[in-house]
This record gives structure tokens, C-alpha cells and sequence, in this order.
């Protein structure tokens, strides 16, 4: 009798261990998609994380990960840690939070990043840029300090930005939406609606096209700008490049150069949300142009530019991560720079896409806009390439 029983709880812990098996999601486990150039592989390195906004990868092979809400975690061998400690607080209101993290190009001795966040102050809330040290051990920012608060807050929820580009001097290049209040796009005395630079202190851009002028204000780079949550600089170039919300239509892909007005509210494709045409319609003369534009939008989150190993028929190529029809737009350019075809590619397939980085080996890292939310990598396909 007792070996009986001996044997019935063997067959019931056998059993139960192999539910909790196939109840254990398989994080290693990889999907196979098509796409016109290549067969990719679509590995899933960590779930569980809540309205992911930014991700870095660090040399040692972990993941810097940025969430909306305003925690910061580090992701290794697909395991999500505890909160980092040392984030300032961050005044979350709509689609504000703890945005977007960059690397100092010294982070490697340094250990200094860099991460935009709403902040609050007079008035209200607005897109804030802060600077820190990742501590060694990678688990507290060490002297979290702010270096820029924008000019005007408000208590509107929308419209924060706010990725950062660093340039090789070091130097930061961030976009700041116009916070709902498209007339602040057109003002060069209001942070909104602009792309701005400044030095690692905080300080403008000695390059800044206003610096030291009365016609506007000297961290300001370019404006006319709806919504950039996308920014991204050439490596093989130094070109810089947004991609920012539309209205109902008119998501654009600008090349922001310094002093040029990018047209918002003033100049667009597609329509206002009330279906009113834009003022000045979709060109004017003083307004720039975008590179492209998607209409009906795709609600842009984040561009990259392609340069690397692992994709070499992709070199150059502009890669862009989009909410509404959660999917990652892949734009052919031509010897000129102009966009001459796009491929969507997994359409539907693994949610909403916030944010997408180039890793160094050359895979495409993805993050999704969930409240369980997921980081993927993208690779070549070995099974079907």
C-alpha cells in the first residue's frame, strides 16, 4: 500500500511538474517571418515589463530599459531585475513618464547615460533631461541631477517628446512635442514643438543657429514640429533624422537642420482631427519639406538607421517602429538619401512597437507598448534564410 501511494504521488508531482512546464512561457523560443530581403527570426528576451519606453544595450550583454511609469530595470539572460534606485521623480501625466535613456559615447569608463522624463514645476509639467551614473554593480543611478527643464509647463498630457540623438562631440540632440498647444510650434521663444542641443552640462550648442540672438531661444535647433518621438543620427554621416506624429495623416520623417521651420501647425499632410485642411496646406514657401510621410499615419515611436553586419542588403536603411498598426517599417533609400520603398514587416504580429535600437552584432532590438510588456531581438533566420 505504501509503495502504492509512494507511486501515486511520484505520477501527481510528474504531472504537475510538467503543467508548470507548459505554463512557463519559453522566453528562448523564436518565430520565423518572411520579409523581402532576408528571413528573420524573432527571439523574445524578456516579458513583464510595463509600458517599456527606451532600451540600451550594455557592453557586458545586459539591457538597459527604460519604463514609462518611471522605473528604470536591467534585462539579463531573460530575467527582469528590480527596480534600479536613483531615478529622480518623474511626474507621470498622460503620455508623460520616464522616456527615453542614451549612453554617453564614454559610457564604458564613465558609466554616465542620460533620460528624459516629465518633470514638475511652475505651471505644471513638462519634458526634462537628466544625467547620472550607472553604478557598477548596475543597480542605483549614483548623482541624478537635472541639466534642462523646458521654458513653458503645462498640465497637458500629450505631446512630451522626447528621444535623444548624442552626437560625437557628445553633445545631445532631444525633441520636444508641442505639449497640445500646436501654436507653441511656431513660437522661437517656447522649448515646444522643437528640436533642440545642448552640451553634456545642460548649456546650448555653441552651433545652435539663435545662440546669442534676440529672435530666439539659444537651445533651440529647428521647430514646426508636431509631436518627434523619433530621433536618430547617421553613423556613417552624422545626419540627423526625426520621425514625428501627424495629426490624421501627415506622420513625417524630417532632416532637421539648424533655424529651418518644419511647418506644424501651419504646414502638413493629412488633416486636423476636426478634418479641417491645414492652413497653408501641405507645402509653403519658408516651410520645409519631410524626407516622407505616411497617410494614413502609423503613429511613429522611434527610427534607426541601419548600419550593420548582420543585414548588409539593409545598409542604410531607415527603420522605423509604429504603434497604431504595430508594425516596423523599413525604408529603402536611394544614392540621394531619398526614400524610394518600404516594406512593413510583421504587421500585427507582436503588438504595438515603441522603441527599436540597432544592437552592435547587428540584430534589431524591439520594444513593446504594453502593460506586459516584451523586448525583442531580431535577427537573420538560420532555419529558413
Amino acid at each position: 500500500m505504501r509503495q502504492t501511494t509512494n507511486m501515486r504521488k511520484s505520477a501527481f508531482a510528474a504531472i504537475a511538474l510538467l503543467l508548470a512546464v507548459a505554463a512557463t512561457p519559453t522566453l528562448a523560443q523564436t518565430r520565423e517571418f518572411p520579409s523581402k530581403k532576408a528571413a528573420l527570426s524573432v527571439e523574445t528576451l524578456a516579458t513583464g515589463l510595463k509600458q517599456p519606453w527606451s532600451v540600451e544595450v550594455l557592453s557586458d550583454g545586459g539591457y538597459l530599459v527604460s519604463e514609462k511609469g518611471g522605473t528604470l530595470r536591467l534585462v539579463r539572460n531573460h530575467t527582469v531585475s528590480t527596480p534600479i534606485s536613483g531615478v529622480p521623480e518623474v511626474a507621470t501625466n498622460g503620455q508623460g513618464g520616464l522616456l527615453d535613456i542614451a549612453l554617453a559615447p564614454d559610457f564604458a569608463t564613465s558609466r554616465i547615460l542620460y533620460f528624459t522624463y516629465s518633470a514638475r514645476g511652475d505651471g505644471g509639467i513638462g519634458t526634462a533631461v537628466g544625467k547620472a551614473r550607472l553604478s557598477d554593480d548596475a543597480t542605483k543611478l549614483e548623482g541624478a541631477t537635472r541639466i534642462f527643464l523646458m521654458n513653458r509647463l503645462t498640465t497637458r498630457g500629450q505631446h512630451f517628446g522626447s528621444r535623444i540623438a548624442i552626437a560625437k562631440d557628445g553633445s545631445l540632440f532631444f525633441g520636444i512635442g508641442d505639449r497640445g498647444e500646436g501654436e507653441r510650434a511656431q513660437d522661437m521663444r517656447d522649448h515646444a514643438g522643437a528640436i533642440l542641443h545642448i552640451n553634456p552640462d545642460g548649456s546650448p550648442h555653441a552651433d545652435n543657429p539663435f545662440n546669442g540672438s534676440a529672435d530666439g531661444l539659444s537651445e533651440i535647433w529647428s521647430k514646426g514640429h508636431r509631436n518627434p518621438q523619433g530621433l536618430a543620427i547617421d553613423p556613417k554621416d552624422d545626419t540627423l533624422l526625426s520621425v514625428e506624429h501627424g495629426a490624421r495623416g501627415g506622420d513625417e520623417i524630417n532632416l532637421p537642420l539648424p533655424g529651418r521651420n518644419y511647418g506644424w501647425p501651419l504646414v502638413s499632410y493629412g488633416r486636423h482631427y476636426s478634418g479641417a485642411e491645414f492652413e497653408f496646406g501641405a507645402s509653403a514657401e519658408g516651410y520645409e519639406q519631410p524626407l516622407y510621410y505616411w497617410d494614413p499615419s502609423i503613429a511613429p515611436g522611434a527610427i534607426a538607421v541601419y548600419r550593420g553586419a548582420m543585414f548588409p542588403e539593409w545598409d542604410g536603411n531607415l527603420i522605423v517602429a509604429a504603434l497604431k498598426y504595430q508594425l516596423v517599417a523599413r525604408l529603402e533609400r536611394d544614392e540621394s538619401g531619398a526614400v524610394v520603398s518600404e516594406e512593413r514587416l510583421f504587421d500585427g504580429e507582436l503588438g504595438r512597437i515603441r522603441d527599436v535600437v540597432v544592437a552592435p552584432d547587428g540584430a534589431l532590438l524591439l520594444l513593446t507598448d504594453a502593460e506586459d510588456g516584451a523586448l525583442l531581438r531580431i535577427s537573420r533566420s538560420a532555419v529558413t534564410d
